[in-house]
Parts: structure tokens; C-alpha cells; sequence
């Protein structure tokens, strides 16, 4: 290969008339907008599938008669100005939700950091769900048009590309991305010149540069490396998205984290919010930490009890292994220079991460970030308990119940996953505002109105599409792979658009049981060969690189699918991505989860098949743990949980509930037609799913929970101690050194209660004696604890309740006191406790300081 002596840009050449089309293809808006997509493939249907859906390598390719043919095309102007008059009215409203509610801004001042971010397929920043559900956030994010700014970084080759052996096994391959082709663009500096940053790696600074990628309103930049004034290391080092060693991982978390703060101040956007999805970005915190100590004088520890206060820091998996965590080693190559200048020590340092893996301890990236974030939360209700009991262990004196980490269930960007058909249908039968507040649960009550029949078609229709796209990829994947004719003619006979179609796609981990299904073959070969009322799967999904029983699993299934028995009622669909998810959930009746409770976090797949009419059937985790009800799908199992030792005995249970619930439940209910060939009560129960699902798994509830619960919160509190000058800081930090040194002399002398033996309803009066030292009553919280007691004597989900204060007593220390009534019988238990207590703190328990009576 030959170097350059230097480059140039060739960019589209658009006639007059439709230069606009650059403006929309710039904008990411336009991947949930069918009325816009719609646009872009009226240009060249043929070369919109081939680009993989991007405009801007469309409007580059195209033939110049095609875009001047379309110039004079009366009815596509009429097309384009009607897609362009939308878009100027989104970008410039002013009536939005946010400022409604929490007033106007000027410039965005939540920045919403992620290792990747799903926006659409022809944009490869991402691998699975993490990344989509960041795509998600940003688009409600915009619709919603709250004051935010998303980070991360740009990958030259992204997640890899997959594709099968012969045998079946996974194989992976890494093009490269053409950014000069994508809708991404360099961010430039006043004088017109590229922005770059100078990012802190081991003894040397490393250049990046930042590249702007417009999602609606919301801009999200992303940090890229790979410059020639950078060594060939540090230019490497952005290649791909969670690829290279531990040296490479945490390099890339330092320039998320560190370099990502920098490049934000360098645009003049200085968040007041911090949102840490998953720990990979938690280095940020130390950048501001230090921005405060150089510009306000302050020693490490204030300044992180300042910061705190802004950074919300979101977890994402129940899985321990799935943790980003670093050995000693490589926290010493790269922040030895930053202990000194943070007034650590090592241990200090270290400490901010420090986990005890059972006979050795990592630097953990979600210990930093409980550390150093004043809110935290699991993306599930059953995940926000999980959590807890993780790390309960960085809480010892707190019940697991009352460990700070909340939760916010996940959710999906209705209008990006939704299909057009069934979009036009919600246009013709539900309020319009679905499109807008689908968050509303008003909106979907118009389902009802819906004709059965009208669903069912249109489902339908989804369906037969379903089966004619994964017969082109089927046909396209054996080409690929070098087999028979005879093999490739018979992929076009694959799958009935009629019969019950389930689908399983996700990324392909041990814990998610992909191959549940196949543990009696026997049993599965009758109910999907059943000639009166066919089944077919569909599987798609990837194994990380390095799992190598996750790529066996896919083999596996391979395997079963070229089985004479089997052969036309299984599909594995290599590469796994975005365009895949859009045709499975928008064409499949059921989709199929088998999790091992309590592993799977959330899970936002089967939510995207609520909106299009599918629905789903799975382990009681994640996300369906809180959605089901028989009336809307259904459940595997009674969510038990098992321990490992008996993971073989669950596997052989639930394989068996799922058969069961297949051959008396699911396919019956599906195939029972009436006169007019619809399964009404099939129907109902697409209905039911659509109307009482559709408003609360979806991401403009979830970013309006955290909007309010958290991003509000948090802006208020660092705004609090920040502004208008160090006085509340300072009163706040105060308040919390005297809390620290006062700490040890907080002690409960004792407790009276007003009677051991109550009646259901009788008051208890219950009175506590407490010494605080030089601690004032105002600064603490002294609260009465109780609860059922479980076979062990101890206070069993117990919950707190503030006891008032009633004065000084004659030895100095202060009278509290409470009264209860209790509205059930039984043997209950109580204790009385301190906690610390200031109004700038978001939650008491987040110190994990707690003095207990009879401590």
C-alpha cells in the first residue's frame, strides 16, 4: 500500500432543489421517521438496501441523472417538501416537553455517557442491547427535547461482523468504517479547523479528535484516536468496541471518561449532570474532581462530595463476570501521575475501586461509580434488587432492602420500532398523540376501537414479510458459505408465512439458554412438524468473540436446523443487528426469552414486539417480571430461582414448562380461527398486550422517570452547592467533616417502648435516648426500624419511619420519639437507628453510615 502525500473530501452533488436531502440525511432523525425514509428510498430503492440504509452513502453513489430525474419529479418535491416542513417543525419547537415542565435552557447541560450507541444499522458503534438502549434514550431524549448531549466513542472497525463456518461455527470479521460515508461529521474548532483534545495516557498526552453525530436535536460526540500525530498504539487503540486487552479497555474508559469531559469543555459545555450508563465511563469523575480543586481551591475529598451530587450512575447486569474491573497493575501505569495531583495515596486511590474478589482484589469500575455518583439504579424492578444484593457488601450496616441503588425500568423508542403498517394503523384508530406522549396510558385505549380482523391482516402481512426477508438472508448466507445449489434453491422454500412464527434473537451468553428449546427433540420435532398447526423459530444473535460456550450454542442450532426433520422450520440468521431486530419484532407472533433468573438485567427485545402486535413468552426476569399478566402473554416457569448445583434440574423443569405451555396453550389458542380466519381470543390477547403494556416500556417514560427522579434532583443539588458562590458548598462540607470526626460518639443509650403486647390498631409509643456528641439534632435523622421477623429472630423487609425530636435531657443527650400502630398480628421486631442527614444530600443511607441501638 502506498501512503498519501495528502487526502481530499469528495462530498454528494446535489441539484439545487433537493440540497435539502443532505440536511435530513445528517440528521438521525430520520431513521424513526417512515415518512423520511420513504424519501431516501424513492431515490433508488435497489441502492437504499445495498448502502444498508444510509442516506448519505445513498445521496453519494446514486447516479447524478437519478437526483436530477428526482429535481423534476413534481410529486417527490411535494414529497420532500412535506418531510422537510416536518422536520423544521420538530427542530424548532418550543412547546416541548422539557421546558414545559422544567423551563427553558440555553445550552444542554446533561451529558449522557456510554461505551456504544445503537442508532441505526448503518451506523456500527454498537454490539447489543446496552447499545441500543443508549440509541433509544438519545432519540426520547429528543423528542422530549431535554438539555442533553451524549458521549462515547467513535470505532473505526465497531462490533465485528459475524458469519458461520460449514460446520455451523462462529466466525468473526472487522470492516472497517467509512466515516467520510456516514452521517457523522468533524467537529471544528472558531477557526475552521478540527477540534482535538490532549488526553493523559503513560508518560505521553494522546491527541483526539471529535466527531458530531446529530440524533433529532440531541448531538452526540464521539472521541476517535486514530490521528497521525498520535503512535501506532494510541492510533489503535479506537479500532474496535470492546476488543484489544485489559490495556487497551481501560485506555479506552480513560479517554470515555477523562478525554470526554475534556472535549466538552473544550465546546464550552460544561454538564451539570453526569449520567454514567454502565461503569465504563466513571473515570470522568476524576476530571471533575479535579476541575473543581484547580479552579476552587478544594482538597480531593470536598470536591468529590461536591461532584457527587451531579453524577447518576446507571448499572446494567446481574452478572458478576460481566464486570469491567482492572488488576492493580494497570491502575498503577496510568494514574500513578494522578494520585499526586489529586493529593492521594495509592491506597487511597485504589480504594475508590477496591474489590475483593475472594483471595484477590481488582480495581472495579461500578465500585468507582457507586463512589463517586449520588444516585444510582438497576434498569428493572427485579434488577434494582438484584443490585442491592451485589453490592451490599459496600453497605454492611444496611439492610439489602435499603441499599442506595433505585430502579428504572428500560424501554424502546416506540416510534423507531415500530413497523409503518401498524403505525398507519394506530393513525387511523388511536389518538395522534401516540406518536408524541406514547407514555400516555389514554392513547392506547383507542386498541379497542382497532376491528379484529383489521389487526390481523396487518399482523399478517408483517409476518409474510418476515418469512420472505429471512429467506433472502438464508439464501444469501448459504451463497456465502459455498454449498450445494441444491441447498441454496431449497432456502427459498424455508418457513410457512401461515404458521405460528416464534422468535429468538439476542446476544448469545450461557445465561440466556438459547438452546432451552432443544433438550427434547423428540418432543420439539412433533409440535413443529404438527402438519394441522405448524411452529417455526427463528434465531439470530452473536457470541462475544471469546465465549466460546456461546459459540457452541450457535452451532449447536445450526446443526438442528440442517436436519432433514427440522430443516424448514428453523432459521439461524447470521449478523445480528439492528435491521435484523426491526424485521423479527415487527414480524414474529411470539417472542421467546429463557433467561436464568435472575440474570437478565432488563431485556428490551420483547418489548419492541408489544407495538407490532407480537407477544411474548418468557422466564419471569427483567423487564417481564413486572409486564406479565396471563391476559398478555406468557410465563415460563413461576420465577423460581435456583442455585448452580441445581442449574440442571431448572434447565430440565422449565424446558418441560415450555413444552407444555406450547403444545395446551400457545399453539392451540393461536390456531383456533373463527369463520372469518381470525383467532379472536388470539387477538384479545394482542390487544390486551398492546394497551396495557405499550405506555410503561418505553424510553419517553423512562427518560421522564429519570428526568425527574434523577437528572432534576441532581441539578438541583450541585446547582445548590456551586452557585451563586462556595457558601452552601462550604456549609455542606461543614457539615459533613463534623459528621465524619463526630461519627464515632453517635450512640443510642436506650430504648422504651409504651407496651410489649398490642392489640391490631393499639398505638406503640416508642422513645429513644440519643448522644450525638457535638452534633446538632438538624443534622441527623434518628429513625424508628421495624418489620415481621423471619425463623432467625431478624427484622424481615423492615421500613423506617422518622422519629420527632422532644428535647435536651440532663446528660446532653436528646430524647426522640414515635408511635406506631400496627394493622396485622404476629410477632414483629424494631430497632432504632441514626443516620447523617443534610438537605443538599439526595439519600442519608448513601454514606452507608448507620448507628444501630445496641450497637
Amino acid at each position: 500500500m502506498i501512503r498519501p502525500i495528502t487526502t481530499v473530501n469528495v462530498a454528494p452533488k446535489l441539484p439545487a432543489r433537493i440540497e435539502r436531502l443532505l440536511e435530513l440525511a445528517f440528521n438521525l432523525r430520520w431513521s424513526w421517521d417512515h415518512d423520511a425514509i420513504n424519501l431516501f428510498r424513492r431515490l433508488d430503492r435497489e441502492l437504499w438496501e445495498k448502502v444498508n440504509r444510509n442516506p448519505v452513502e445513498l445521496l453519494g453513489t446514486i447516479a447524478q441523472d437519478k437526483l436530477a430525474q428526482a429535481a423534476g419529479d413534481e410529486a417527490f418535491m411535494a414529497h420532500l417538501d412535506r418531510v422537510c416542513q416536518d422536520f423544521d417543525q420538530y427542530m424548532n419547537a418550543h412547546n416541548t416537553w422539557f421546558r414545559k415542565n422544567h423551563g427553558d435552557f440555553d445550552k444542554p447541560y446533561i451529558a449522557y455517557f456510554s461505551a456504544e450507541f445503537g442508532l441505526t444499522e448503518c451506523l456500527r458503534n454498537y454490539s447489543g442491547g446496552l447499545g441500543v438502549l443508549s440509541g433509544d434514550h438519545l432519540k426520547s431524549a429528543s423528542d422530549l427535547d431535554l438539555p442533553m448531549v451524549g458521549v462515547g466513542i467513535l470505532y473505526q472497525e465497531g462490533y465485528f461482523r459475524q458469519y458461520l463456518s460449514a460446520d455451523g461455527y462462529q466466525q468473526e470479521d472487522y470492516p472497517i468504517n467509512d466515516y467520510s460515508t456516514l452521517p457523522v461529521t468533524r467537529v471544528l474548532d472558531a477557526d475552521g479547523n478540527v477540534l482535538k483534545i490532549k488526553v493523559p495516557m503513560p508518560n505521553r498526552e494522546m491527541t483526539a479528535q471529535i466527531w458530531r453525530v446529530q440524533v433529532g436535536r440531541i448531538p452526540l460526540f464521539l472521541l476517535d484516536s486514530n490521528l497521525p500525530e498520535n503512535i501506532e498504539e494510541d492510533r489503535d487503540l479506537t479500532d474496535r468496541l470492546y476488543g484489544g486487552d485489559r490495556r487497551t479497555r481501560i485506555r479506552q474508559e480513560v479517554l470515555m471518561g477523562i478525554g470526554g469531559m475534556r472535549a466538552l469543555e473544550a465546546m464550552n459545555l460544561r454538564p451539570v449532570v453526569c449520567h454514567m450508563n454502565e461503569g465504563h465511563s466513571a473515570f470522568l469523575s476524576m476530571e471533575r474532581i479535579l476541575t473543581l480543586m484547580r479552579e476552587q481551591g478544594f482538597d480531593f475529598w470536598s470536591a468529590l462530595q461536591i461532584t457527587n451530587a451531579g453524577n447518576v450512575f446507571t448499572t446494567h447486569t446481574s452478572v458478576p463476570a460481566g464486570l469491567e474491573r482492572f488488576g492493580f497493575d494497570l491502575i498503577d501505569e496510568h494514574f500513578t501521575p494522578l494520585f499526586k495531583e489529586l493529593g492521594l495515596t495509592r491506597d487511597q486511590f485504589l480504594d475508590l475501586g477496591r474489590e475483593n474478589m475472594g483471595g484477590y482484589e481488582l480495581y472495579s469500575m461500578p465500585v468507582l461509580a457507586l463512589k463517586v455518583s449520588g444516585a444510582s439504579n438497576g434498569v428493572s424492578v427485579l434488577h434494582g434488587r438484584v443490585s442491592r444484593e451485589m453490592w451490599q457488601w459496600m453497605y454492611p450496616k444496611l439492610p439489602v432492602k435499603e441499599v442506595p441503588i433505585g430502579a428504572v425500568t428500560n424501554g424502546v423508542h416506540t416510534l423507531s420500532w415500530t413497523s409503518q403498517e401498524m403505525a398507519l394503523l394506530f393513525d387511523r384508530y388511536l389518538d395522534p398523540a401516540w406518536r408524541e406522549r406514547p407514555d400516555d396510558p389514554k392513547v392506547w385505549e383507542g386498541i379497542d376501537r382497532i376491528p379484529d380482523s383489521e389487526l390481523w391482516r396487518t399482523h399478517e402481512r408483517r409476518r409474510e414479510r418476515l418469512v420472505a426477508f429471512a429467506r433472502r438472508r438464508l439464501r444469501d448466507q448459504l451463497t456465502r458459505r459455498g454449498v450445494s445449489q441444491t441447498e441454496i434453491t431449497a432456502a427459498d422454500e424455508v418457513l410457512n408465512p401461515d404458521a405460528l412464527t416464534i422468535g429468538f434473537a439476542r446476544r448469545f451468553a450461557t445465561y440466556k439458554r438459547a438452546t432451552l428449546l432443544f433438550r427434547d427433540m423428540d418432543r420439539l420435532a412433533h409440535i413443529l412438524n404438527d402438519p394441522e398447526r405448524p411452529v417455526q423459530i427463528i434465531f439470530a444473535g452473536k457470541a462475544h468473540p471469546h465465549d466460546l460456550p456461546g459459540k457452541d450454542m450457535i452451532k449447536a442450532i445450526v446443526s438442528r436446523a440442517r436436519s432433514p426433520e427440522l430443516r424448514n422450520s428453523i432459521v439461524f440468521l447470521e449478523n445480528y443487528d439492528m435491521g435484523i431486530a426491526r424485521s423479527l419484532v415487527q414480524g414474529v407472533d411470539i417472542w421467546l426469552n429463557t433467561p436464568r433468573r435472575p440474570k437478565e438485567a432488563s431485556g428490551t427485545s420483547g418489548m419492541k414486539v408489544i407495538y407490532n402486535g407480537g407477544l411474548n413468552a418468557s422466564i419471569l426476569d427483567g423487564w417481564w417480571a413486572e409486564g406479565y399478566d396471563p391476559s398478555l402473554g406468557w410465563r415460563i416457569g413461576r420465577g423460581e430461582e435456583y442455585p448452580e448445583s441445581d442449574w440442571e434440574l431448572q434447565d430440565f423443569i422449565e424446558s418441560q414448562a415450555l413444552y407444555d405451555m406450547l403444545e395446551q396453550d400457545l399453539v392451540p389458542l393461536f390456531y383456533r380461527r373463527g369463520r372469518d380466519g381470525v383467532p379472536h381470543d388470539w387477538v384479545a390477547k394482542m390487544k390486551n398486550s398492546m394497551r396495557t403494556l405499550s405506555p410503561t416500556f418505553n424510553t419517553h417514560r423512562m427518560l421522564r422517570e429519570y428526568t425527574e427522579s434523577y437528572y432534576i434532583p441532581a441539578r438541583d443539588r450541585y446547582l445548590g452547592l456551586t452557585q451563586p458562590d462556595k457558601t452552601s458548598s462550604q456549609d455542606y462540607l461543614d457539615w459533613w467533616r463534623r459528621v465524619n470526626n463526630e461519627w464515632r460518639r453517635v450512640e443510642i443509650r436506650d430504648v422504651h417502648t409504651s407496651s410489649d403486647q398490642l392489640s391490631v390498631g393499639d398505638d406503640l409509643t416508642v422513645r429513644a435516648r440519643v448522644a450525638l456528641g457535638s452534633l446538632t439534632p438538624e443534622e441527623v435523622k434518628v429513625q424508628l426500624y421495624y418489620g415481621r421477623l423471619d425463623t432467625k429472630g431478624l427484622i424481615e423487609d423492615g421500613e423506617a419511619t422518622d422519629m420527632a425530636f422532644k428535647g435536651r435531657l440532663d446528660d446532653g443527650s436528646y430524647d426522640f420519639s414515635v408511635s406506631i400502630k400496627y394493622a396485622a398480628s404476629g410477632e414483629r421486631g424494631l430497632s432504632v437507628r441514626v443516620v447523617p442527614y443534610h438537605v443538599s444530600l439526595d439519600n442519608p443511607l448513601h454514606f452507608g453510615m448507620v448507628r444501630w441501638a445496641a450497637e
